[in-house]
């Protein structure tokens, strides 16, 4: 089997017979095909198969009401006592409140958690799970924002999508509860699916990976078409190769590096690496909410690469630094 991993270039830089990545504002005149046990090789696009050149350049629909032809930003809510960077500072129901409007301002998307996915996290019960973030998604319904549930669970993702949410994020790309699909599928929802191994309790117990690289796509690939046979178009999926969720520190930046494979899903692709411990290993800050600076980095890294939506804590800053990353390179923000 083949993989195709466009090699990005800003809009500045479009050399003639270039095309369109995934639609948005980078471009790519030149594939990375990997293979298994095979050296890589560098493939013109003009010699690609025809349905190869179209997946990876054709345009990404909207997804929830969101635009993919421009990078986009989901703002975190997490709602839990224990979650690594903010846990405790939104349980109550004001504070969250407060917190989403405050993001609202410049997130295109609040994405709201119940249960904690940090390393070594235990599971949260269902019924607790949907008192902390239901009543909250109820009351963020005048925000003008769409809203995504974070979450593994079928029931959780029911009562949210019942509260007002629009879109499903399950970090475990519906393999946890084998009643998430039906209830996508029913719901005519969005679902993010997310690669983990193991569960957040055991995942960072000696993660070990083929190709780190190619062993995510398959794997996301494995599960966007689970998604297909339970009825959940594709233009109703987003994948996200999970950083941090079982990987080492090495897997991360392999993964980083070659982010724009996962355009050969044909699917928008989001990247979630805001205050993760990585950056805090590689940029020496041990503290979580201190992590903003290798955060935006990071995120910028990936829009560099084409990556359609960006979860971050620190929207606003985000925001900023995205506009001028957009303008330097000849994008539009």
């Amino acid at each position: 089997m083949e993989y195709h991993r466009p090699i990005a270039i800003r809009a500045a830089d479009r050399p003639e017979g270039a095309l369109p990545l995934a639609g948005g504002w980078l471009w790519f005149a030149e594939v990375e095909v990997l293979a298994r046990g095979a050296a890589p090789r560098r493939v013109a696009v003009r010699d690609l198969a025809g349905q190869v050149r179209d997946r990876l350049s054709a345009p990404r629909p909207d997804f929830g009401g969101i635009p993919m032809a421009l990078p986009s930003i989901m703002g975190i809510l997490n709602v839990t006592p224990d979650s690594f960077s903010d846990g405790g500072r939104f349980v109550d129901g004001a504070a969250a409140l407060a917190q989403a409007r405050a993001m609202a301002a410049a997130a295109d998307v609040l994405d709201i958690g119940g249960e904690s996915t940090r390393p070594g996290a235990a599971e949260v019960p269902v019924a607790e799970e949907i008192a902390r973030t239901a009543p909250v998604i109820a009351a963020m319904q005048g925000l003008g924002r769409p809203i995504s549930i974070d979450t593994r669970k079928a029931a959780v993702a029911g009562a949210a999508l019942a509260a007002g949410a629009g879109i499903v994020n399950d970090v475990a790309a519906m393999g946890f509860d084998a009643g998430m699909a039906g209830v996508v599928a029913r719901s005519g929802a969005p679902v993010i699916l997310m690669h983990a191994i193991k569960t957040p309790a055991t995942m960072q117990d000696n993660p070990v990976y083929e190709d780190v690289l190619l062993d995510v796509y398959d794997f996301l690939a494995e599960r966007v078409r689970m998604a297909e046979a339970a009825g959940i178009p594709r233009a109703r999926i987003m994948v996200d190769p999970g950083i941090g969720f079982g990987k080492t520190v090495a897997h991360n930046l392999t993964l980083l590096r070659g982010l724009s494979l996962f355009h050969d899903l044909g699917v928008p692709v989001l990247l979630g690496v805001s205050r993760k411990r990585f950056i805090g290993t590689l940029g020496d800050e041990p503290v979580a909410e201190r992590r903003m600076p290798g955060s935006v980095a990071v995120a910028l890294a990936g829009v560099a690469q084409g990556m359609q939506m960006l979860r971050v804590h620190d929207v606003a800053e985000t925001r900023q630094a995205l506009r001028l990353w957009m303008a330097v390179n000849g994008g539009q923000e």
